[in-house]
Order: C-alpha cells, then sequence, then structure tokens
C-alpha cells in the first residue's frame, strides 16, 4: 500500500528502532488507533507497506490516517503499559472496547485514628488503603459482615484524634451500648488494640488466612495460661468464625500461592477473559470482561490487552501466572507458562470454563433482545463449521425406512432459518425399487424431490443432509447429477455412531464439536426425520396389514375396505361391532358376509384351544 501523503511519509521515515507507543489520528485530529511496538519503525512502517491489508477492517482503518505521533518508552512492558492507559482514555474506535464500564466496588481501610472500613465504589487519593474490586456486592457484604463480627470496629465519621479523644469531646453512642464498638472515641480502646484488629483484617482481604488464625490461637493459647477463660473463649469464637468462612471458601490446591489465572474464549466478534486470583490455595476473587473486537485481533492479542488491564484493576502483585495462550508481552520478573497437567491444569480449565460459561451467558441475552441477530448468528456459524459458500437458510434432510423389505418408505423434513418448517416435511413412497436396497431408495427419492422442485420452480436448499454414511450419500448424488444439481447444492452425509459428517469425495469424515450448534442443528433435522419417517411408515404397515385381512373376505373389495376403515378405524372394531351398524355403512348383504367370516374365524380359534 502506497504512502500517498506526504505528512505521514516524513513521519515514517523518522521512526525510531526503539520501543514505544504509536497513535494514529484521523483528519478531525481524533485518535482512531493507539499501538505498541517492540520496533516502533518496523511496526508503523508494515501498516503502509503489507498487501494483507489492502482489504478489510485493517485497510479502512488506514484510509482515514492523516497524522500518526509515537511516544518512545524504555520496554516493551512500558508500552504496554501506557498504551492500556491511552486505550481507557481515548477510548479510539479500531481499538480493542472493554465492554463492562461498570464501576466496581472496593473495601476501602480508611487513613485515620482508628480506621473506618466500608465499602465504596469511588477511590480516593488520601492513603487510604483499597482491596477489589470485588465483582459483586453481595461478596463484600460477606466479608465486611464477618470482619464485624470477628472486631468491634467503629462505623461513625468522628475525628478520634488523641487530643480530641483527651479532651473528651466524644461521648459513647448507641453502637457501644448494644455491643458493636469497644468506645475508643471515650479512650475506652487503645489505639494499639484497636490497630491490632486493624493488621489481622489487611491479612484476612489479602487472603492470608492462616496467618489470622495463627495469631488468633497464640493469643488463646496466652489467655488460657494465664486464666483469662473469657478472653479465650471469646477468642475461640473468632477462631469458629474464621474457619466456617475457609470452609466456605474454592480451596484448588495448598501447594498453589499468589498466582494469578486469566484465560481467554472468542469468537468473531468478542474475546472473553477471565481472571481468578490464587492466594494459599483459594480463589480469592474473580471477575470476567468481555471485549470488543474491532481489527479481527487474535486470541494473543486479546488476552495481552486483559491481562494488563486485570492485573492492573486488581493490583495485582503476583510473580505467576497462568494463562491459555500465551501474551505477546509481559514483565520480566513474572513467570507466564500453560500448563498441560496436574493441579496448575485444573485450575486453568476452571478459569476457561468460567469465561466460556460468561460468553455463552452474554450470547443468550442478546440473542434474547435481537431473534434476528441470533439466527443470523447460528447461519453464520453453520457456514464456517460446514465449509459453504453460502447460509444454509433451508436444509432438506431425508432418511430411508423399511421392514423386512417391505414397505419402503422415505422422509424428509426441512428446517428453515435454524427451526422446523413442519408444513414442508415430506413423504416418499418407494415406487420403482423391489427388496431392500436403502442405496437405490434413496437416489429415486432424491431425484423424485429435486425433478419436482425444478418442474415446480420451488426454493432450492442451500443444504441437503443425508442419513447415512459414504454410500448413501453417494446414492444420493447420482440423483442429483441427474438433475444437473450435484455441484449446485451442498451435500453431506452424517454416520448415526460416531456423529461422522462426510463430504462428497472425501473419505476422511469431518468431526463437529459435540457441543456445537451446528451439530446440534444436524442432530434435530435427522430426529426430526426418523420420527416423521417412522410414523408413516407405521401407518402404512397398519394400512397394509388391515387391507390383506379385510381383503381375504370373500366378496369385499377395495370400495367396501374404505368403507370400513373410515367409519371404524381398525379391524378389531369391525369385530366388536354389531350387524346394524356394519349394515349401516356398507349395507345389510355386505353386513351379514363380514359378520359371518369374523364369526368363523373365531369359531376356529376357539376349537384349536
Amino acid at each position: 500500500m502506497a504512502v500517498k501523503n506526504e505528512h505521514i511519509k516524513a513521519i515514517l521515515e523518522g521512526l525510531p528502532n526503539e520501543p514505544g507507543v504509536y497513535q494514529f489520528f484521523d483528519k478531525n485530529e481524533k485518535i482512531i488507533y493507539v499501538g505498541k511496538a517492540k520496533n516502533l519503525k518496523k511496526r508503523v512502517y508494515s501498516y503502509f507497506s503489507k498487501d494483507i491489508f489492502e482489504s478489510g477492517k485493517t485497510a479502512i482503518m488506514v484510509r482515514q490516517i492523516s497524522d500518526l505521533r509515537f511516544i518512545i518508552t524504555e520496554t516493551e512492558l512500558d508500552a504496554l503499559l501506557l498504551e492500556n492507559n491511552l486505550i481507557k482514555k481515548h477510548q479510539p474506535r479500531y481499538n480493542i472496547l472493554l465492554k463492562d464500564d461498570k464501576t466496581y466496588p472496593w473495601i476501602c481501610i480508611k487513613n485515620e485514628p482508628f480506621p473506618r472500613i466500608f465499602y465504596t465504589r469511588r477511590k480516593i487519593r488520601d492513603g487510604s488503603q483499597y482491596f477489589g474490586p470485588y465483582a459483586s456486592v453481595k461478596m463484600i457484604n460477606i466479608l465486611l459482615d464477618m470482619i464485624h463480627r470477628l472486631y468491634k470496629l467503629r462505623n461513625c465519621n468522628l475525628n478520634l484524634t488523641p487530643e480530641n479523644i483527651q479532651n473528651k469531646k466524644f461521648r459513647v453512642c448507641l453502637e457501644f451500648h448494644v455491643g458493636n464498638c469497644l468506645g475508643p472515641c471515650e479512650g475506652r480502646q487503645s489505639a494499639e488494640d484497636y490497630q491490632q484488629g486493624i493488621d489481622n483484617i489487611r491479612h484476612i482481604l489479602k487472603g492470608n488466612i492462616n496467618q489470622v488464625i495463627r495469631i488468633l490461637q497464640d493469643e488463646m493459647q496466652t489467655a488460657s495460661q494465664n486464666l483469662e477463660f473469657e478472653k479465650a473463649q471469646q477468642i475461640k469464637s473468632k477462631l469458629d468464625t474464621l474457619e466456617q468462612f475457609r470452609s466456605k471458601s474454592v480451596i484448588v490446591s495448598p501447594v498453589i500461592n499468589n498466582v494469578d489465572v486469566v484465560t481467554i474464549v472468542s469468537d468473531e466478534n468478542y474475546g472473553f477473559a477471565n481472571y481468578m486470583k490464587v492466594i494459599n490455595g483459594a480463589i480469592l476473587q474473580s471477575q470476567t470482561i468481555e471485549l470488543k473486537k474491532k481489527l479481527s485481533e487474535t486470541d494473543t492479542d486479546l488476552i495481552t490487552f486483559a491481562l494488563t488491564e486485570l492485573r492492573q484493576r486488581f493490583e495485582s502483585d503476583a510473580t505467576e501466572i497462568l494463562v491459555n495462550v500465551m501474551p505477546d508481552t509481559y514483565p520480566a520478573d513474572v513467570e507466564v507458562s500453560v500448563p498441560k497437567i496436574g493441579e496448575k491444569k485444573h485450575l486453568l480449565s476452571l478459569s476457561e470454563k468460567n469465561a466460556r460459561y460468561y460468553q455463552l451467558e452474554k450470547l443468550a441475552q442478546y440473542d434474547k433482545l435481537n431473534p434476528e441477530h441470533k439466527t443470523d448468528r447460528l447461519m453464520e456459524k453453520m457456514k464456517a463449521d460446514l465449509r459453504m459458500m453460502e447460509q444454509p437458510r433451508r436444509i432438506e434432510c431425508f432418511d430411508n425406512s423399511n421392514f423386512q423389505g417391505t414397505n419402503a418408505v422415505a422422509a424428509m423434513s426441512v428446517f428453515i432459518n435454524g427451526k422446523a418448517a413442519k408444513k414442508e416435511y415430506r413423504h416418499f413412497n418407494i415406487k420403482t425399487v423391489e427388496g431392500p436396497d436403502d442405496f437405490a431408495s434413496m437416489q429415486e427419492v432424491i431425484y423424485r424431490r429435486y425433478k419436482r422442485v425444478l418442474e415446480e420452480k420451488q426454493p432450492l436448499p442451500q443444504l441437503i443432509i443425508i442419513d447415512g454414511g459414504k454410500g448413501q450419500l453417494n446414492a444420493a448424488l447420482t440423483g442429483l447429477e441427474k438433475l444437473g444439481l450435484n455441484k449446485k447444492i451442498q451435500t453431506i452425509g452424517i454416520a448415526k455412531k460416531l456423529e461422522e459428517i462426510y463430504y462428497p469425495g472425501d473419505s476422511v469424515p469431518m468431526y463437529l464439536d459435540k457441543k456445537s450448534e451446528t451439530l446440534k442443528i444436524i442432530q434435530q433435522l435427522r430426529d426430526e426425520v426418523h420420527r416423521f419417517g417412522i410414523t408413516h411408515h407405521r401407518n402404512k404397515r397398519s394400512r397394509n396389514f388391515l387391507q390383506s385381512e379385510i381383503l381375504q373376505i370373500p366378496g369385499i373389495g377395495n370400495a367396501t375396505f374404505e368403507k370400513l376403515i373410515i367409519q371404524f378405524k381398525s379391524v378389531k372394531k369391525i369385530k366388536e361391532a354389531t350387524a346394524a351398524q356394519i349394515a349401516d355403512v356398507i349395507g345389510k348383504q355386505k353386513a351379514a358376509i363380514v359378520v359371518n367370516y369374523f364369526n368363523s374365524e373365531k369359531q376356529q380359534a376357539d376349537e384349536v384351544n
């Protein structure tokens, strides 16, 4: 792609071979893209030289560039952090968009004498300490409830400086009298005792519950030795509360400590990144974020962006990170790996499961709000999964059915836009094939079906599914070839046992993901054609049985048979009917013949018994 803008060309020639961040601007001087680079000159110049960008979203972006600027950084990691901050600040049109723009809650330990502890959505730089963020207020309430049961903390906003307490400016309130506060405002609790509780709470919020338990156990032992049994009992109650809380935590492995887990799953338009913070073997925090793709970003691009964002958000200092896709940039002092076996692999699978569940949940919500989007998405996915040139808006599925070589029939089910169109279903009685020849029967049915479609100028399907393996598929293709349609309609076969998908001329079957929506649609089509075909086959066998039994009666022909079946529905009901009831349908003379035949048949059966 030739550089036509002389201003851009001059900047490109002066780019340094250094790590840094580059920014693209449009004609309105608005930032449309921010990127990082290990080598600014090579990376930026590639946008204007690679043929790969001749089409697609990247080419559209490049055509809009009127100016570019760059910032040199010390390292590639510095460039990554700066890129992340600039994207969040400017939200350029062509950068990955972080979809969840909610302000998540934090637990704050206020920077003040006798610190208060509360949750907030605003971080104020006043020296206070913040823990989080947390994905839900429910989790915060559980933690705060446990903290207030362990330690009697004040919740007032009084300025409890030593001078104010010494001058007795305050009096204890109702919280003191009901036992929720130890009265530091009147000097009833020392700053040292209060601070010891705050220190233990910090350990709890960091996930170091074991350390707090050890401290309390030592205090309880000391109190017992000093015969302070009431104090020892109070400490024991705190230990019970901590043990109860720890038992509810998700323990993955006691040997995994201070580890971050980040996994990414994605589709054509979105990426979903799950983050889990693991301390002392327990999952302390977990959150999934949604990323909107803008330039067909890869999973590597997405996880690199997500890893930086999530570690900054959670202020993580973990020295080990487990991922399912390796990022292209990460801190040099951090170990990043993709575990293959063991407990770390189990932890990674758990994180990936959370990301996939979040993905399905988001898609379900969006599909519910926009049904047309669901149909378009499903059709596009089926097109990609089945390697088709167009979306399978109309799908027709065929199956044969016979019983010991008799009563051969076939059936066709139809799905339009991914849903059953039952009015379009069809039955076929095999006319030209003698005996149980499934291949010849399939060829006849396919030929008859699409010969009529062409003659009546009905819409052709985009996809034909044959219930069977290579033999059935080849028979169907022969029928299509006679009509000149074998190369105009995508035709596949599905084998029953292993759900193998066969393509024309390909001896090796394709296997779809067992959980994929494409396979589920194919299975539904096959189940429907089975149900429809078996019902027709059963009705035909029953009708033939009735016809063969009644037509054995001398003097009873097809016209009489039709009248009897329409009225009584079955041979059993004919046998149970009175002569007068039968005479009302076929007349007295023929009714007498039928009644006498069944009576003699019954008499012969009694004599045998």
